[in-house]
């Protein structure tokens, strides 16, 4: 049976509290890098979006046609965002030895601009690209380049940036898509599409981190994806503490030892305060 939040408003104090001396698992979400200037998917004023899934993807020209325009245009946000107190804040953690790894739901590569070292990310990363029909992976960067050649001044000059690299663009009709330049195939980004699964050997690694892990953190995510999500559960199934930081309500609050509404950066530098006061 789950026991009950704590009722007293949750600090960053009462998570030291929690955690105690425990290392700790690290799983983030969009909310952890909003300080840096990318829209989340559901926090408070996430705009409204239609993601491309993966069947739409591989079914016709026109959808590659519509996801590739938008994030062509997207890239200029999302390939030079610069990481946030969060990201900076874990790095730190993780140098002190505070934590026992660290799994990313976000693909914009923050975390390793960071410095952070011992990084899973779960849904891919957007700063690579494959091709669908040889496997080859390339660095974003040089399929941009590519990109640019074929389309000169393509889109619109106002822009409204969308999570992921993605913009709200409709006439996408006249891009130009770029083949593979080994095979001709179809390219993707490195990333999982909704509608898509996790490989399993990268799944069954953070399995393997929870299972050894002494509590979870979860900072950032609402948890309404279940990639995510099942490894709260599996958490909750090991009895090990489980702190969920996260602006609104998310699917593992019921499973959380403490629950911080607040942000991720507030949030992770208060509780570094706290722990510096109580050595």
């Amino acid at each position: 049976m789950t026991s009950a939040l704590p009722t007293a408003t949750p600090t960053a104090d009462s998570m030291a509290d929690v955690l105690g001396d425990r290392r700790w698992l690290v799983l983030t979400g969009a909310g952890v890098s909003t300080d840096s200037g990318i829209p989340d998917y559901r926090g408070p004023g996430a705009p409204v979006r239609r993601p491309m899934t993966y069947a739409d993807f591989r079914r016709t020209e026109a959808a590659r046609q519509r996801y590739w325009a938008r994030a062509y245009l997207g890239w200029s946000a999302m390939g030079t965002a610069l990481p946030n107190a969060a990201h900076s804040a874990l790095v730190g953690l993780e140098t002190e030895g505070r934590l026992s790894g660290l799994i990313t739901q976000n693909v914009d590569g923050l975390h390793r601009a960071a410095g952070h070292r011992d990084v899973i990310d779960l849904h891919g990363r957007l700063d690579q690209v494959i091709c669908l029909g040889c496997s080859t992976t390339t660095a974003r960067a040089e399929l941009q380049s590519v990109l640019a050649d074929l389309n000169p001044g393509f889109g619109p000059d106002a822009l409204v940036q969308l999570p992921d690299g993605d913009v709200a663009l409709e006439e996408t009709a006249t891009f130009v898509v770029a083949p593979c330049g080994r095979c001709g195939g179809d390219l993707k980004p490195d990333v999982i599409f909704f509608g898509e699964s996790v490989p399993p050997p990268r799944v069954q690694e953070c399995q393997r981190l929870v299972e050894e892990a002494e509590a979870l953190v979860v900072l950032g995510s609402s948890l309404q994806v279940y990639s995510g999500r099942r490894f709260v559960k599996q958490a909750h199934a090991r009895g090990i503490p489980i702190v969920i930081v996260n602006r609104g309500e998310t699917r593992g609050d019921e499973l959380a030892s403490l629950k911080v509404d607040a942000g991720c950066a507030e949030t992770l530098t208060g509780y570094a305060t706290s722990t510096t006061r109580a050595v």
